[in-house]
């Protein structure tokens, strides 16, 4: 608890501020590229606790406007975007290695048109750069392309291409992210057939074995 006291204007009265933190993950059924690797941000507020006689109303909504502007002053901003807003050399640069072929960048790409970043949202286009990178044997790409199957986003909705990606992207990912990974498999299996699930296993075996071509 911080106690701000103000000693001239304001006597003996305490302005208690409580920090107090939320972290607003938005997690869905599908855990996403989208989630992991860019966390939503905690978001600061606060709690503020005023012991001041109804007299001083006037000295309460001075002292409440100051501690308001300190506060945008000093609190962090969302800074955390993986990639910057369209029109910046940022993402000019980040065009420019996904079309040479940098499957980070690729998936960087796939994602900003995913959530509609910078430019307007375009699931095929999301999509089109996922599968560039998938096919380098990019895992984060291989989950996120998985997501877009499996929600039928930017093209038909495929379970057996989902759980085929997301398959794959779990046996080359370690830690949290593999865990999830493998998570989203789960929740696609549980939507499969038995005869789609033998199917979509075959397909990872032979993509695999084919270096992420064609598949």
């Amino acid at each position: 608890m911080l106690a701000l006291l103000f000693n001239s204007t304001i006597r003996r009265f305490s302005f208690l501020l409580n920090p107090l933190f939320l972290l607003n993950r938005q997690r869905r059924t599908f855990h996403n590229g989208h989630g992991r690797r860019h966390p939503s941000f905690h978001s600061p507020f606060f709690v503020l606790t005023i012991l001041l006689p109804p007299r001083h109303t006037h000295v309460l909504m001075h002292a409440l406007a100051v501690i308001i502007l300190l506060a945008t002053l000093v609190l962090p901003v969302e800074s955390s975007l993986a990639f910057p807003p369209a029109g910046t050399k940022d993402l000019s640069t980040l065009q420019t290695q996904a079309t040479q072929g940098s499957a980070e960048a690729q998936n960087g790409l796939g994602e900003l048109y995913a959530k509609g970043k910078g430019m307007p949202q375009d699931y095929a286009q999301a999509r089109t750069w996922y599968e560039k990178a998938a096919a380098q044997g990019h895992p984060m790409a291989q989950n996120n392309l998985a997501e877009l199957y499996f929600a039928g986003l930017g093209g038909p909705q495929d379970l057996v291409r989902a759980y085929m990606w997301v398959n794959l992207a779990a046996s080359h990912m370690q830690g949290e992210d593999k865990k999830q990974a493998e998570e989203n498999r789960e929740d696609v299996a549980q939507r499969m057939t038995p005869a789609q699930i033998t199917e979509a296993k075959r397909l990872s075996e032979q993509c695999r074995s084919n270096k992420f071509k064609g598949c």
